[in-house]
């Protein structure tokens, strides 16, 4: 016969078996399949995200009907800022290569918020190398101009200096531009 401290190892014995054959049913029952085939994820995600519809482009999709505006968008300091930064995405304009809505055009103060989104300060790359930019509101400071000034009163929306630099050709003024 058991004394009670036997039993009580006995039950608590029991207890840890009885815990961990419940654990691996559960597992059994919520883990999938597919789960760990490939390392430690569900490999069944691969094929889903595959299938999903394709919701973004690249700029040259755009470009293939905004001639115009590829054309200055390329030549501008924004070159390498994707179209749908600001117009939102590709999915919702085009659909088996036609047209199904017409994106909303920013206007006045919305477009100033839409630079803001990077202008609204100064990039640091590294703790004392600041990337070359404009930041809001400084920018305005320094041209002396009012805090309510929208960006596209001076700048084109696509190309930035191309007002700058056409009236400082104009104007014989060459000085370098950021």
């Amino acid at each position: 016969m058991l004394s009670n401290y036997g039993l009580r190892l006995v039950a608590v014995g029991l207890t840890v078996l009885a815990l961990a054959g419940a654990g691996l049913v559960l597992k059994g029952l919520f883990v999938p399949e597919s789960y760990g085939l490939y390392g430690s994820f569900r490999a069944d995600t691969i094929m889903e995200e595959a299938s999903l519809t394709i919701r973004h482009a690249t700029n040259s999709s755009c470009f293939a009907c905004h001639s115009y505006e590829a054309k200055i968008h390329k030549m501008g300091r924004h070159a390498t800022i994707s179209c749908e930064f600001c117009h939102g995405t590709y999915a919702d304009h085009v659909r088996d290569n036609r047209k199904i809505a017409v994106l909303p055009v920013k206007r006045e103060g919305e477009i100033t918020v839409l630079c803001l989104r990077c202008h609204n300060t100064e990039i640091k790359a590294r703790s004392q190398e600041v990337i070359k930019t404009v930041a809001m509101p400084g920018h305005l400071e320094d041209q002396q101009v009012k805090l309510t000034h929208n960006c596209n009163q001076c700048h084109h929306v696509h190309s930035p200096l191309k007002y700058i630099d056409r009236a400082k050709k104009i104007t014989g003024i060459m000085e370098k531009t950021l």
